[in-house]
């Protein structure tokens, strides 16, 4: 099939991948057959999984593979038809009557009666009620364009289910129904492509209409090839590293997971810092390009230094000499056990309970995480009174 001006279709799934690659998007083949079908079966596309994982990008890429207008409806919690379908413009309206009041004075100069008189005016409702008074959004402008268009519907799981409602219409049929004006239909049908980040169950019937894929965070390589693929000035060795890092970071319990593009992002910082190795000191000092939220950066710089160095160790022997800072406590200088020292130091009721951490105090220690050495702390119990 020949081109049409402006529309460049797939001719193989393999095509996909590969027009793909040429925009920066790194597509696996299951992703690639799912958009090949959607362009040979006109049927949208519903991507659903977690924020950052490409979804939104998935259409920017499939506007610029196949030379298309992208179009973007971001949704959003109460936004009604009219901010998706188009609006009526009245100011618009009404200022072509007040310019045109004279010409409709001529039309019901010589009328009769008042019948009459509206009889002549309702006759030229076509000319007041057309398409030239109506703003046309994302849906309507898809719709009715002369120019092959993607139409990205982001994040339909923040709108609200009667705008999931209006959707019906056009994503069945290809169509939107104006009731001053009447019914658009699509000559080329636009590539749909909704996506959620699963904040709300869609509908059955929404999703019966879509073709579906579930986008989750790529795998290891997968994710090394996106980071090489971006030209962000990391080493291979370091961005390898990099990519394991995110990869724990997600395995924590966080508010939001480092997406890719904050990867990507992690990895440039680290480049324009002229990183050499990726130890605790310099990736706790950029942690914040990827985790955004206080009690996840918190989890983070917990772990993050036996992420960087798995090998890392906390040295379970104490300094055999004694540090003299007058707590009235003696200190042996002999060759006694690091361990025997520290289970002596560490024996209940030896500090009062308005030390730094102790339980009921104001102080907040934090314990350190079984990863990041063996060190045992004996349980504080409060003194009887």
């Amino acid at each position: 099939m020949a081109d049409q001006p402006g529309d460049k279709p797939f001719e193989s799934v393999e095509e996909v991948i590969s027009r793909f690659g040429e925009h920066g998007y790194i597509a696996d083949r299951r992703l690639a057959t799912t958009v090949y079908l959607q362009s040979r079966l006109d049927k949208p596309l519903l991507l659903e999984g977690p924020a950052g994982v490409g979804k939104t990008e998935l259409a920017k890429t499939l506007a610029e593979a196949t030379g298309r207008k992208l179009l973007r409806l971001q949704c959003y919690e109460g936004q009604d038809e009219s901010k998706a379908l188009y609006e009526w413009d009245y100011g618009k309206q009404l200022l072509y009557t007040q310019m045109l009041r004279d010409k409709i004075g001529e039309i019901i100069a010589d009328a009769p009666d008042l019948s009459t008189a509206i009889d002549r005016i309702g006759a030229q409702d076509s000319l007041f009620f057309s398409d030239r008074f109506l703003a046309a959004r994302p849906l309507l402008e898809a719709i009715r364009g002369d120019q092959p268009a993607v139409l990205l519907v982001d994040e339909v799981d923040r709108a609200d289910e009667a705008l999931e409602a209006v959707l019906l219409e056009c994503l069945a049929e290809f169509q939107v129904s104006v009731p001053e004006v009447g019914t658009y239909t699509a000559t080329t049908p636009p590539y749909v492509v909704l996506t959620s980040n699963n904040t709300r169950d869609l509908s059955a019937a929404l999703k019966r209409r879509c073709l579906h894929l579930f986008l989750d965070y790529p795998d290891h390589d997968r994710e090394l090839e996106i980071v090489r693929s971006k030209n962000t000035g990391l080493p291979e060795n370091l961005a390898e590293q990099l990519v394991a890092v995110v990869r724990q970071l997600r395995a924590l319990k966080l508010r939001k997971a480092p997406s890719i593009s904050e990867t990507i992002d992690w990895a440039r910082t680290l480049a324009v810092l002229g990183a050499d190795e990726l130890g605790s000191d310099v990736l706790a000092e950029t942690v914040n390009v990827v985790v955004k939220y206080e009690r996840d950066l918190h989890q983070a710089l917990d772990v993050i230094g036996h992420m960087a160095d798995p090998n890392r160790e906390i040295p379970q022997q104490l300094p055999a000499h004694g540090h003299g800072h007058g707590h009235g406590h003696g200190h042996d200088h002999g060759e006694a056990d690091g361990r025997e020292v520290r289970a002596a130091k560490d024996a209940p009721g030896r500090h009062d309970e308005s030390y730094y951490g102790a339980p009921g105090s104001s102080g907040s220690g934090q314990r350190p995480t079984g990863g990041q050495g063996h060190r045992s702390f004996s349980s504080v119990t409060r003194r009887k009174s």
